[in-house]
């Protein structure tokens, strides 16, 4: 982010804050000004009469021993690194479920920075406080925080941008407008591969970002291409964290192609990242990805030790929405065991605070699994109302996948009863979702990065 510049400030103001602090340090205007300017010119600053030059101030800056900005902006020396430090501590607040305190530290934080125009840092400090405000649920408020962080950085070259634009697609998921998310991240990745060489940080971040937008609409081919094409940008990413990142993302696509062993070994990499770095919150997003893992191998026993362990992290950690969504999955596991009074009172719990705008896709898993419940039970009135509000659910979401199945334990349920011609409505209707155009494409794919992969990357592994 290019710092303020005289030009954005009155030339008196800064004329005014130059005086200052030379005076400040017994300097005259001409030792001041020596050897690259003229005591006249110092003199004419300091009236407001004339509005310096970047080279000038910087000049300036470095002769009275101030950083830039300071002399620039009035920025305060030090503040930045005071607010990074902030930044940080509010970071660990977060992982550790201090919610109440970490709101504070950060309103205190965009307030400092906002106050001296440090609109990079506010950006930064929107992103985090968006980041939290997701993981408790509150998708609008989260997403408004990127926004204004995106409408701070307008003026900067993309990949400055990528992680409010990110976080705004993740924000889109989350509330179940899967396909709007799907589109931003690819005209993101569009965008900034028509550039040239692009920011190999920024364009990995993206391409993993995408997985579980395409995954959630049955692209799985897109998917795998995405991770395919992130891995091959990951050796020349030095953050560590992105990188486990991109393997848990990975770890998705490999389970949803039936490749258990190769996610697993993703999982451990991202794994011990996190428990490397002590993220609580990245780490029970393994937890509930190993529960996932075995629970398509009805290793239930497993399953359920390991999604208890992810939710129980999560809520300790503030995380409550995404809790809500892995105890969704563990109301599945716990019926498969046996415990099925127990299992529809967790999911009727949980629906409280899911439905549309805010974790449609787990409200309609919730509904699906409580349909079968209810028809395994006999009860097909209850059985129906529930895959029909899934149905709504999916529609909503644009989760083709899932509709189709859904659809189809319906059609089966009406068949059943003698209601063809309204079956045979309901698969019509689920199998055209799945074959309209532009259900799992939007469009012609994001076109792969200018850059020619690094030797040994795990292309071929996909």
């Amino acid at each position: 982010m290019a710092v303020p510049v005289a030009g954005q400030e009155t030339p008196d103001s800064i004329g005014a804050r130059l005086q200052r602090l030379r005076t400040q340090r017994g300097m005259t205007q001409k030792a001041l000004a020596e050897p690259g300017y003229t005591a006249a010119y110092v003199s004419t600053v300091e009236a407001g009469k004339a509005r310096p030059s970047e080279a000038a101030l910087r000049y300036f800056a470095d002769r009275l021993d101030v950083g830039y900005e300071e002399l620039a902006a009035g920025v305060p020396g030090g503040l930045r690194a005071e607010i990074r430090e902030g930044l940080a501590e509010a970071r660990q607040l977060m992982d550790g479920g201090d919610g109440e305190q970490a709101d504070s530290l950060l309103a205190d934080l965009i307030g400092r920075a906002d106050s001296h125009d440090l609109s990079d840092l506010v950006a930064e400090l929107r992103i985090t406080l968006g980041s939290y405000l997701l993981r408790r649920g509150e998708l609008a408020s989260g997403r408004e925080q990127f926004e204004q962080a995106e409408a701070l950085l307008a003026d900067q070259p993309l990949p400055r941008r990528v992680r409010a634009i990110r976080g705004r697609a993740t924000a889109h998921y989350l509330e179940g407008d899967v396909r709007y998310s799907c589109y931003l991240l690819e005209s993101t990745i569009n965008e900034l591969n028509a550039g040239g060489l692009p920011d190999p940080a920024s364009l990995m971040l993206l391409y993993a970002a995408v997985i579980g937008p395409y995954l959630e609409l049955g692209a799985l081919e897109r998917a795998t291409k995405a991770a395919s094409l992130a891995l091959d940008l990951a050796p020349q990413v030095p953050d560590p964290l992105a990188i486990a990142t991109l393997h848990r993302s990975v770890a998705r696509t490999l389970a949803a192609g039936g490749r258990f062993q190769d996610a697993e070994a993703a999982l451990i990499k991202a794994q011990e990242v996190y428990q490397q770095w002590e993220i609580r919150a990245e780490l029970a997003q393994c937890h509930w990805m190993r529960g996932y893992l075995h629970a398509q191998h009805d290793r239930l026993d497993e399953a359920e030790i390991e999604l208890r362990t992810a939710a129980e992290m999560l809520r300790a950690g503030g995380a409550v929405f995404y809790a809500v969504q892995v105890e969704v999955e563990l109301a599945d596991v716990r019926w498969r065991l046996g415990h099925t009074a127990e299992a529809e009172d967790v999911l009727h719990r949980l629906l409280t605070g899911l439905g549309p705008g805010r974790g449609a896709v787990h409200a309609a898993a919730a509904h699906h699994l409580l349909g079968v419940i209810r028809e395994r039970a006999g009860d097909l009135d209850a059985a129906e109302r529930h895959y029909r509000a899934a149905i709504e659910l999916q529609q909503e979401a644009d989760v083709t996948g899932d509709l189709a199945d859904t659809s189809r334990l319906l059609g089966d349920l009406l068949d059943r009863q003698g209601r063809t011609r309204e079956a045979v409505d309901v698969y019509r209707h689920g199998l055209t979702r799945v074959a309209r155009p532009g259900t799992t494409t939007l469009g012609p794919a994001p076109l792969p990065p200018p850059v020619i992969p690094a030797a040994g990357t795990m292309t071929r592994g996909l």
